[in-house]
């Protein structure tokens, strides 16, 4: 049977939105403009080769414009080439119909307005994630959650078993099996190759499996036999190759050991990651992300792809990786570097690396880690190093980026940082670097995750931008104490409320995904309540939050996750808000935010299902859509009324 034809919300929903006043108005302008394409109450369509139409307004049940903002609005304008032109209230502003902004060759007004039930806020940003690595995920072993290493042989086996029903060769030589997201902390030991090889299913396989935090990989014996014994040398400088209780396991500047053996994904392969990883990423209400970390190689499949293909929905702000890590490569960064006017790709910034992670004792820090004395973690490059290259690419016109989680990487950074701008802001009187900083130059931190209360002092008085990721905070919680102790806890780590109230700082908001998952409702509910947003319990299993006192409001969670991103990359004004001249970007909620983040005591934010996301004013995903779309894939009849 033929799903029944969709029906528009038509008068009844306007009627107590609408004035009578108002209403008449419509009416006789309609009348004097009979041949027009305008329509208020049915369904319209947006301009194509066979229409005169020149914009479209859309009306929802309310709209949110900015993050804290007092604006009431109900409708807004998109311009053909995706932008907002007007924005306000349909009860106030009668001219929604008769608005002369937009004409057809008569000069004639065709305007359309489409009526929609919902609530609607600002596009919402990720500041910090990876994008070929989280389509990569999608189609690899998920091992997040897996709390033994037989789970992990479980969910390879399936894997590898599922992939050979389709004919792939997975497994083999030439098309490693790939997983992400193994933690020994959650194993209770730290893996190895001959726990892989003992599992008659996986043995001789060739698999790479990557650690929760990305900065560890675990190998099979297969890998293992292609590496020259010559290759393996005692020590790694910046990494660690895992001996105890047996060869496997290789983290940080150690996994380049693994990696350059790996055969790559082509560049087909990962435009399929790239259209499979957008498509997700717009279930969660993502319009576009920070990409923390991309190779020039991989920029020019990006840049392609965004110019020709109808897949690339998505806005990407991505940093240059070079494709050797923590390198000068201004020849290959050049060769990439590109604006788009319509604002879907950005490349103008850098990433480098200063440590490697906390959970695998791989973050800097000054003093020894509190669980394990024997060690302070691992600078991936040294201090002078990390200083001359953050010069060199802030004189060659890059933003740069440092990754920096301990709290000696973090100072390292601060240190690299100020020595850049020194070079590069020539200082009027009475202006301070950190008016060059904010003007010019936006220099960040990714990760910002344990800073001494010194080099804070530090980050506000140069203006150093702070790029953190919520859920960092709650996954890594249940051990970080054990890492740093309570003192070190309590005054260094996990910094969002005291960022913004005692510092002045606006952060910016992020998942790191695949590290965590990329919903941004999870990452707010972690940063409003800084509690585990799968489970919604605290650190030692109950309801009371962690270290509350840094727990951000609502208001300012959303801003994080839009107007702070906005402000990372430069674009205030254009993204992260519902504004005049802003990017035609916004989610659609069934409620507004604030009603349902406090649904089930408080619990709601996490469990929040984006209705409608749209980019440059053209919608990307539709839930309703998809459940119909489900419903006759499944063999139903028909689809329910009014999808």
């Amino acid at each position: 049977m033929a799903p029944p034809a969709p029906r528009s919300p038509g008068v009844l929903y306007w009627a107590p939105r609408l004035s009578l006043g108002a209403l008449a108005i419509a009416f006789l302008i309609h009348l004097n403009h009979p041949a027009s394409s305008f329509s208020l109450f049915g369904p319209n369509t947006i301009r194509n080769s066979d229409s005169a139409i020149t914009a479209k307004t859309y009306c929802y049940t309310s709209v949110l414009t900015s993050a804290g903002s007092s604006r009431e609005a109900d409708c807004f304008s998109v311009s053909p080439d995706g932008r907002f032109t007007k924005v306000f209230h349909s009860a106030e502003d009668v001219l929604i119909v008769g608005d002369n902004d937009y004409f057809d060759e008569d000069g004639g007004n065709n305007m359309v307005v489409e009526t929609k039930a919902g609530h609607v806020i600002p596009g919402i940003w990720d500041g910090h994630g990876h994008l070929v690595q989280y389509g990569e995920f999608l189609h690899s072993v998920d091992l997040f959650g897996a709390s033994s290493v037989e789970m992990v042989r479980e969910r390879v086996r399936d894997y590898l078993q599922e992939r050979e029903r389709e004919g792939s060769n997975v497994g083999s030589k030439e098309n490693w099996a790939r997983g992400v997201g193994w933690d020994q902390m959650v194993l209770g030991e730290m893996p190895s190759a001959a726990m892989l090889e003992s599992d008659p299913a996986l043995k001789g396989k060739y698999i790479m499996l990557d650690r929760v935090d990305v900065h560890c990989t675990w190998v099979s014996q297969a890998i293992l036999d292609l590496i020259p014994a010559e290759s393996l040398p005692e020590e790694v400088p910046g990494g660690e190759i895992i001996r105890e209780p047996g060869l496997g396991v290789f983290c940080d500047n150690a996994m380049d050991i693994v990696t350059s053996l790996w055969p790559k994904p082509d560049a087909e392969r990962k435009k399929t990651f790239l259209k499979t990883a957008m498509k997700e990423l717009h279930k969660v209400g993502l319009v576009g992300m920070n990409d923390a970390g991309v190779t020039p190689t991989d920029l020019k499949v990006y840049d392609e792809a965004s110019r020709n293909e109808d897949w690339w929905t998505l806005r990407v702000y991505a940093m240059i990786e070079c494709g050797e890590r923590n390198v000068f490569c201004p020849l290959e960064a050049d060769s990439v570097r590109t604006q788009h006017e319509d604002g879907m790709l950005t490349i103008r910034s850098v990433k480098l690396f200063a440590d490697g992670a906390l959970g695998s004792w791989g973050s800097a820090m000054i003093d020894p880690y509190s669980d394990k004395p024997s060690t302070r973690g691992s600078l991936l490059v040294n201090g002078s190093t990390l200083e001359s290259l953050a010069r060199s690419w802030s004189n060659a016109g890059y933003q740069v980026n440092i990754h920096a989680i301990g709290d000696l990487a973090n100072r390292y950074a601060i240190d690299a940082l100020e020595a850049a701008l020194k070079d590069a802001c020539n200082l009027p009187d009475g202006k301070t670097l950190k008016d060059c900083q904010q003007a010019s130059h936006r220099f960040r931190i990714e990760h910002s995750q344990i800073i001494h209360p010194t080099d804070q002092a530090r980050i506000r008085d140069l203006g150093i931008i702070p790029s953190i990721q919520p859920t960092h905070a709650t996954s890594d919680m249940a051990y970080a104490e054990l890492r740093l102790g309570p003192e070190r806890t309590a005054t260094e780590a996990y910094r969002m409320r005291s960022l913004i109230h005692e510092l002045g700082v606006q952060p910016v908001l992020g998942s790191d995904f695949p590290v965590e998952p990329p919903n941004p409702f999870e990452g707010m509910y972690a940063a409003v309540t800084r509690k585990n947003p799968h489970t919604g319990k605290g650190a030692d299993g109950g309801d009371k939050g962690w270290y509350t006192d840094e727990a951000l409001s609502l208001e300012e969670a959303l801003a994080g996750f839009t107007k702070g991103v906005a402000g990372g990359m430069f674009t205030e004004g254009k993204t992260g808000v519902i504004e005049e001249g802003a990017f035609a970007d916004w989610v659609v909620l069934d409620e507004p935010l604030e009603v349902l983040a406090a649904r089930d005591n408080g619990e709601g934010l996490r469990k929040i299902k984006v209705r409608e996301t749209w980019v440059g004013g053209r919608k990307v995903y539709d839930r309703e859509e998809k459940v119909a779309k489900k419903v006759v894939n499944n063999g139903e009849e028909g689809v329910r009324e009014g999808l």
